[in-house]
């Protein structure tokens, strides 16, 4: 344990005291090891800091190139990088084109519907070539679109989806995928903030064993955008069941179009790819976030390319004999990252689920792993949460073996991380637990499964080519083992980084670089370090451990507690299934935190869970971090995605009244239950 400070000692506000202990090493197996792409410790010699930027050559000539780059690193206007200037490339013809002389007749695409009873569908290279093309010839000669349009797609989770964004990048369209779970209104802002004239979208989808109306939020995102100044002029519907509208929302003639319709007119048609120069945009990502304006990280095409299908190859070991399984939704950076660009650009068979996991029962994940012998697994600690509350025993019942799992989108408390090894991973499956964020386009810390033993809780060492390094307030560099956190920033700029904010250079240049930016005309990138916003210590051995956002963080008397590190020791109770921590005003301490539990199925509430969870606190962080009050709550609210909305529990806990909309949640009826509680204390 690290020695504590005694209450009234200063602490500085760059500093954390971080009090989660150091969990033992896990090896992989010997198997893994013999056929792992990246066994080479060299690699890090090669992406040193010594070999920037060219080092990144290496993963770029995993690609094929229309016309080979003069500049790798331009940094004229730093902090917005271009890589790779002067190349010409074309995504759709990486993703496609090219593998159809080896794998034509291989699967790029499964297609796992949500009704069980439906069979999955193979999508080969050859029919993703054919589709993608009489998509991309449909929105150059209906539709009118040229490189640089902007165009939304609002869809859920099923094969159109990639079709659609891979016509777009055939032509050199620019799109802007909103998650399909968000409303009408959310992707309304997108269409506005983006200038799109065109949204693609699909009348229904299936969730949860219903058919929904997915139509009708494209209804209330043109009002949105007009509102915004905005004036979408088509909308085009896939149909999820081809030759039947599964809508109730009337078509407005002359604006919408059914999409299964007018391909019929674009049979047989080819769209030769439009090589763009490396530097052009390839799509906007939204930021996940339930206030202010919604901010587009702008991603572009060589150097995203290039670092997603580096990273896909060598840190999640993909080979095109693989069935890989990413489980995140293609609506998110995950998604686009590593189901759809990576692994099609290595010609891998990447599984697309429409569904929710559990349903009809937290055994269907593995169901599906073993029909179609996925064997590497791709997932959030969110669904990881979900799957071992709902059907902690469910693996066993399956015969599937994955060589390769992932975790990504938040840290991972070290008692899930142990479920998801030893039950989902049946102890022979090697873990990345992986750290990045929207605007870095892939994998900035993970371990290397066949070169660094992994480590429960701990993201690891920066990945080839990256350089991480934790910063306190003042620029100071925090040294190894201090047992201190603070800002982790990453000391150079890498291919897979957001260009910029689209249309707000001086938001991101105040987000994530002015804080340690000495000279603000330098064209040096060292002067640039990029800040994520995150908290974050080194450990001795060079790990990396995410603590959570900087706003996450807890000031208990001084001690500056992370939330996951006190959610980690929630989740040590054995009834205890999910766990959410937030911030409490307190007159003596200034905060104290207020804990929110949901317990296993079955379980029943009880005082002596209650004080199981504040022993648990109290004995692996220490007496100052014990909780006053313990809610056992029948659900959490949460997102549509999964994710625990802290910030409504945390206006709970502060007993206001402005809890705002939460009619957006997947569980809004639960928030009364828990104000109830609260008030009751």
């Amino acid at each position: 344990m690290v020695e504590k400070k005694t209450e009234g000692t200063e602490v500085s506000e760059a500093e954390v005291a971080v009090h989660w202990k150091e969990e033992g090493y896990y090896h992989p197996p010997r198997d893994f090891i013999a056929q792992a792409n990246m066994t080479d410790e060299s690699i890090y010699k090669r992406f040193s800091l010594e070999n920037f930027p060219d080092c990144f050559k290496e993963y770029a000539d995993l690609l094929s190139w229309d016309q080979y780059w003069h500049t790798t690193l331009d940094t004229s206007d730093a902090p917005c990088f271009k890589w790779f200037v002067g190349g010409k490339i074309n995504a759709s013809y990486n993703c496609i084109d090219r593998h159809l002389a080896k794998y034509r007749n291989k699967a790029a695409i499964i297609f796992v519907p949500e009704p069980e009873d439906a069979d999955p569908v193979s999508i080969t290279y050859q029919d993703l070539y054919v589709r993608v093309n009489e998509f991309a010839a449909l929105l150059r000669d209906f539709v009118g679109l040229k490189a640089g349009d902007r165009v939304t797609i609002h869809m859920p989770m099923v094969t159109e989806l990639p079709v659609s964004m891979l016509a777009c990048a055939r032509l050199g369209v620019i799109h802007s995928v909103v998650f399909g779970g968000f409303s009408g209104q959310a992707c309304g802002d997108r269409v506005a903030d983006s200038k799109s004239h065109v949204i693609i979208t699909m009348d229904g989808y299936y969730r949860n064993g219903q058919l929904l109306d997915h139509k009708q939020k494209a209804e209330e995102a043109i009002k949105i955008a007009e509102k915004g100044g905005q004036k979408v002029d088509k909308v085009l519907i896939w149909q999820r069941h081809p030759g039947k509208y599964s809508s109730e929302t009337k078509l407005v003639e002359g604006r919408d179009f059914i999409v299964n319709d007018l391909l019929k007119k674009y049979v047989g048609k080819r769209v030769d790819p439009v090589p763009m120069p490396a530097e052009g945009i390839l799509f906007l990502m939204y930021t996940s976030g339930t206030t202010g304006k919604p901010k587009a990280a702008q991603h572009s095409i060589g150097g995203y390319l290039t670092y997603v299908t580096g990273t896909s190859k060598y840190v999640q070991d993909i080979h095109p004999e693989d069935v890989y399984w990413c489980m995140a939704d293609i609506g998110w950076i995950t998604g686009h990252s590593y189901i759809v660009y990576g692994p099609l650009a290595l010609a891998a068979t990447s599984v697309i689920y429409e569904g929710v996991p559990t349903y009809p029962d937290a055994g269907r994940p593995w169901r599906i792993a073993q029909r179609l012998n996925v064997n590497i697994f791709h997932t959030a600690p969110t669904a990881i949460r979900g799957l071992r509350k709902l059907g902690p025993d469910e693996p066993a019942k399956y015969n599937y073996r994955f060589k390769h799992m992932t975790t990504v989108g938040e840290p991972i408390e070290p008692e899930v991380w142990k479920w998801y090894y030893k039950s989902v991973g049946k102890e022979k499956a090697v873990i990345v637990d992986t750290w990045w964020q929207t605007e870095n386009g892939g994998f900035l810390c993970s371990t290397m499964p066949a070169i660094h033993p992994m480590k429960p809780g701990s993201a690891g060492p920066g990945v080839p080519g990256i350089h991480p390094v934790i910063f306190d307030e003042d620029g100071k560099e925090l040294p190894l083992g201090s047992n201190k956190a603070g800002n982790v920033c990453i000391r150079n700029p890498w291919p897979g980084m957001f260009q910029t904010i689209w249309g707000d250079r001086a938001r991101y240049v105040s987000t994530y670089f002015a804080k340690y930016n000495k000279k603000k005309d330098s064209k040096d990138w060292r002067d640039w370090p990029y800040m994520a916003g995150d908290a974050a210590m080194l450990a001795a051995d060079g790990y990396f451990r995410i603590l959570g956002r900087v706003d996450d963080v807890i000031n208990v008397a001084g001690h500056r507690l992370g939330t996951k590190e006190l959610e980690s020791c929630c989740l040590v109770v054995p009834e205890v299934a999910e766990a959410a921590v937030v911030p409490r005003n307190d007159e003596l301490k200034g905060k104290i935190p207020d804990v929110y539990v949901a317990l296993k199925p079955g379980v029943k509430p009880s005082k002596e869970i209650e004080e199981a969870v504040k022993k648990a606190i109290e004995e692996n962080i220490g007496k100052f971090a014990r909780p006053k009050d313990v809610y056992i709550v029948p659900d959490m609210p949460k997102t549509r995605s999964g994710k625990i909305m802290r910030r409504v529990l945390a206006t709970l806990s502060n007993r206001s009244d402005k809890v705002g909309d939460v009619t957006t949640l997947m569980n809004p009826e639960v928030v009364e239950v828990i104000k109830k509680m609260v008030l009751e204390r």
